[in-house]
């Protein structure tokens, strides 16, 4: 089967959030706050980084579950206009589409109100096969709050698509629950690359220090960590011939205006930067460029306009020094 090289399943959560800015606290009783700014957007970690993904010229085909409301119309017309596929997104009539509230602190801070809803539809029997083996990465995105799909059947789809010579990387929404890695663990040997932020990987395997927690989704299986540390950069780390081998990137210096949607885009610039065959540390790097965009601006939508002002930023803006 010929692959195009730039063709992405982003599979899992697609949410409608609704942001406002800035929010110091929330009003007593129904009183009235004036903010600088509120938006609606297509978010979530397999939305999200659709939208990232479509901006920087990659093939994109949505994969999830959404209502038959308006927010589900909104969704798939928003996703069209950047030219993502969503064919392969189901609607499901007795869940309204998922949607998050998000009252984003002056400090970039984005504490949530949270609807599960047709996220938490989401079967296995609903999945494209055919668009799955036909892709060249699948990006498995929302393990956690993807209650009829996480586990068994999340292994059933990475292993699928991993003996269809698909590249696999995994996000997730880490959320502290007893059989959250139960979820996660058997997945890890279907995954490239593992890329959550490093503050769920510490929750998902109980561990804390850096190494401890590389080694232990190495020795389950995963190909590749990618973990995410916010304002102190990223790791890459994998085994070669025995040895431990990482890369450690920095982030870029930007006005922290809103941090939703940072890690979706690290993860859009990062499998873009792997689609045009560039090293694991020039697609890092592209990763956050994202995230450093993604930050300047209130949405998880914000900032990155297309693949080149992305490169020029990656290679002029200033990179801070790595802290860990």
């Amino acid at each position: 089967m010929s692959k195009s090289g730039n063709k992405v399943v982003s599979l899992g959560i697609h949410i409608i959030d609704i942001l406002g800015r800035p929010v110091s606290g929330i009003p007593a009783g129904q009183s009235l706050a004036l903010l600088d700014e509120i938006r609606i957007t297509v978010a979530g970690t397999a939305a999200g980084t659709s939208v990232d993904l479509a901006k920087l010229g990659m093939d994109v085909v949505a994969m999830g579950a959404i209502g038959t409301d308006e927010l589900g119309n909104f969704l798939i017309d928003t996703m069209k206009r950047y030219g993502i596929d969503t064919s392969c997104l189901v609607r499901k009539s007795n869940a309204q589409t998922s949607a998050t509230m998000l009252p984003i602190r002056p400090n970039g801070e984005r504490p949530a109100l949270h609807v599960i809803g047709a996220n938490g539809e989401l079967t296995f029997e609903d999945l494209n096969l055919d668009a799955i083996a036909s892709a060249d990465y699948l990006h498995m995105a929302g393990t956690s709050l993807l209650s009829k799909l996480d586990g068994e059947p999340t292994v059933r789809v990475l292993k699928y698509a991993k003996e269809h010579g698909v590249v696999t990387t995994f996000d997730q929404v880490a959320i502290a629950r007893p059989d959250l890695l139960d979820l996660v663990a058997p997945c890890m040997p279907y995954v490239d690359y593992f890329m959550p932020g490093f503050e769920e990987a510490q929750m998902m395997c109980g561990l804390t220090e850096l190494y401890d927690v590389v080694n232990f989704f190495l020795d389950a299986g995963a190909k590749h960590v990618v973990f995410k540390m916010g304002g102190n950069g990223s790791i890459i780390a994998w085994r070669e011939n025995g040895s431990l081998k990482e890369i450690r990137l920095p982030i870029f210096r930007a006005k922290v205006v809103d941090s939703t949607g940072c890690g979706d885009s690290y993860c859009a610039g990062f499998i873009t930067g792997l689609s045009k065959g560039w090293d694991l540390e020039k697609s890092g790097l592209l990763g956050s460029a994202c995230g450093a965009l993604v930050i300047q601006g209130l949405g998880s939508d914000a900032g990155i306009k297309d693949l080149d002002s992305t490169i020029e930023f990656m290679n002029h803006a200033e990179r801070l020094p790595i802290t860990f």
